[in-house]
């Protein structure tokens, strides 16, 4: 197979069999349908990327996009914890019960805006990877598998024990061959399509499993920092998780298939559809944002003399869309009978609007109609 080879490792009771992926690169067969997809790819990713023309403060939009992203990309591994979960910690307000899991998705967050600096700096690298694995890892589940540090030991996915695994990644002996080759291969400018070689990449490291845990999150964060540093996009704009999220199933099948039955091709059409989705997506999204903010800037120029604070808050609220009132008059620097004032008028406005059920110390308020754009 292209992809790679199964080898038998041990003996008697204790004999396995391990995925050892093929050296890369290796041949993709582009017939029609896939020459389609990555032209539509393409176009769909060369929209996204003039986001950045159609919203004022883009770091807004890339800000709320990376929590997403991070809430969506850990809850693929079945971590529990909301994006409002994680806004709420963001914004201090302290609930009297925070699910257990939402620091493995504030950790996400630290990680890829870690990467997103280090590859200005630092090329795409394995020991970037390390470094971003040793935030995604700590303190919190898998901290005791050697954050940072690439895996000495076997490991596997699926089943309770190596027998009755669904699949075994490379034995630990071959791994610095195979990681050898992929940080050559990231690197290498033969000409292949970019698109194409991000989805190889992903599905390569994904085969590869370097590390004890936190390998699905790396690999597609991997896919993100991959076009930034490629300048295939300005500002890191593309997510897939909410893609890989909503096909679940077939993410995993499509990956699958790549080493039993060789099908690249498969994974690869699946991937490019992912970044046509996703993009048109991002682009709507951008597009209501702008729509909205415009309609809630008229609302606040008929506020009078308190119209200067309440865009402070509005500004607040593109940030993260959670606030109490404490918040207000951190922000603001106005007295809490005034802050109460500013948040009474910006809810009749509908602006924000009382967060029902739950058990804080203090009244939580949101701006529904931003925040469930990236729900």
């Amino acid at each position: 197979m292209r992809s790679g080879k199964y080898l038998t490792q041990l003996s008697g009771d204790l004999t396995y069999r391990a995925f050892v992926p093929n050296p890369l690169p290796f041949s993709i067969k582009i017939d029609d349908e896939l020459q389609m997809l990555l032209a539509k790819a393409h176009s769909a990713l060369g929209r996204l990327d003039g986001v950045s023309e159609i919203v004022p403060d883009i770091n807004f939009f890339v800000r709320m996009y990376v929590k997403k992203e991070a809430t969506l990309s850990s809850q693929v591994e079945g971590t529990q914890a909301t994006l409002a979960d994680v806004l709420k910690v963001e914004a201090r307000i302290k609930e009297e019960s925070v699910p257990y899991d939402v620091k493995e998705i504030i950790n996400y967050i630290d990680a890829m805006n870690y990467g997103l600096g280090r590859i200005n700096k630092l090329p795409l690298s394995l020991r970037l990877l390390k470094e971003i694995h040793k935030i995604l890892l700590k303190e919190v589940r898998g901290m005791e598998r050697n954050p940072g540090e690439f895996r000495k030991n076997q490991n596997w996915i699926g089943g309770i024990s190596i027998n009755s695994a669904s699949f075994v990644p490379p034995p630990p002996h071959e791994l610095f061959t195979i990681l050898d080759n992929f940080e050559k291969y990231l690197h290498d400018e033969n000409p292949i399509p970019m698109l194409l070689k991000t989805g190889i990449l992903h599905s390569q490291f994904e085969n590869i499993h370097p590390f004890l845990d936190g390998n699905g999150r790396i690999g597609r964060l991997l896919i993100t920092f991959y076009l930034c540093q490629q300048k295939e996009l300005d500002k890191p704009l593309l997510y897939l998780s909410s893609y890989f999220k909503k096909n679940r199933k077939e993410y995993y099948n499509r990956l699958h298939a790549v080493h039993e039955e060789d099908n690249i091709e498969g994974w690869l059409k699946f991937f490019l559809l992912g970044i046509i989705e996703t993009s048109n997506e991002a682009v709507e999204t951008a597009r209501k944002i702008l729509r909205l903010k415009e309609e809630n800037t008229m609302k606040i120029t008929d506020f009078g003399r308190i119209s200067k604070n309440a865009l402070l808050i509005l500004e607040s609220l593109y940030r993260n869309p959670f606030i109490t009132l404490n918040n207000v008059v951190r922000i603001t620097k106005i007295s809490k009978s005034n802050a109460h004032n500013l948040v009474k008028r910006l809810t009749s406005v509908e602006i924000l609007k009382p967060v029902g059920v739950i058990r804080t110390r203090e009244k939580v308020f949101y701006h529904e109609r931003y925040y469930k754009l990236f729900v």
